[in-house]
């Protein structure tokens, strides 16, 4: 009986490492050697619109007094904007707040301070959309001149960016391709088919940011302002499949 049972489990040890092996061997014919490959593009492109940030802030011994300040020197300011030829539609309020200016002071305790308004602050900013860079200078100019004592980044936009992007994407897969191909040759195999496809988002073109001062020069010339250019860049990452 024991030598059966014995018999039995040899018989059954030797069926499962059986089983292992071919298992292990269908593992090998089912492995698939791949390449994995980055490409990087970029496109740089001339910036054809810009968004400005513009307000006002006033101070005043009471907030109405700070409030009817302030809005009749906004008001001058939109109204000016609008006669440069920017649309309703490419002005929008961007910040607005009323708060208690505050001063410090001396407690009667040695060391203790205490704090008191002394008036209220005022501000109000829109953000504008120039379409025409042309005039930006100008713009900037005549709010200044009309009130605006807050100007600050301006941000120049590339408004077809997604297909100028396209052509990045273009030229990164071309670049992977080009390195896959070389990589491929030199180990003696073959790029086989596709098998995924990752881009890496960058967030889009990168605003160019400056601090502008908008102040007439000695001539009466609108300040320069240099748009420059705008650099659109593309990452990805491909795996091919090698053909041994």
């Amino acid at each position: 009986m024991r030598l059966s049972t014995r018999r039995s489990l040899v018989a059954a040890c030797a069926m499962a490492l059986a089983l292992g092996a071919g298992a292990a061997r269908a593992d090998d014919s089912r492995r698939v050697a791949t390449i994995d490959m980055v490409g990087q593009a970029s496109v740089s492109a001339a910036p054809d619109m810009a968004m400005v940030q513009s307000g006002v802030v006033s101070d005043a011994e009471t907030a109405g007094e700070a409030m009817t300040a302030n809005t009749a020197a906004m008001s001058a300011v939109v109204a000016r904007i609008k006669d440069a030829g920017i649309e309703g539609r490419d002005i929008q309020t961007s910040g607005f707040s009323v708060s208690p200016r505050y001063r410090r002071l001396k407690d009667t305790e040695p060391g203790d301070y205490r704090s008191e308004i002394i008036g209220y602050r005022v501000s109000n900013n829109v953000s504008v959309r120039v379409r025409d860079l042309a005039n930006l200078g100008a713009l900037l100019d005549a709010m200044v001149r009309d009130g605006a004592n807050q100007v600050g980044g301006i941000s120049f936009i590339v408004s077809d960016a997604d297909s100028l992007k396209d052509e990045a994407r273009k030229a990164a897969m071309a670049d992977a391709m080009r390195k896959a191909k070389l990589y491929a040759e030199a180990a003696g195999v073959k790029l086989g088919r596709v098998l995924s496809i990752n881009e890496q988002d960058f967030g889009g073109p990168r605003p160019q940011m400056m601090m502008a001062r908008a102040e007439m020069a000695a001539d009466g010339a609108p300040a320069p302002i240099e748009a420059g250019e705008t650099s659109l860049q593309v990452r990805v990452n491909v795996t091919w499949e090698l053909d041994q």
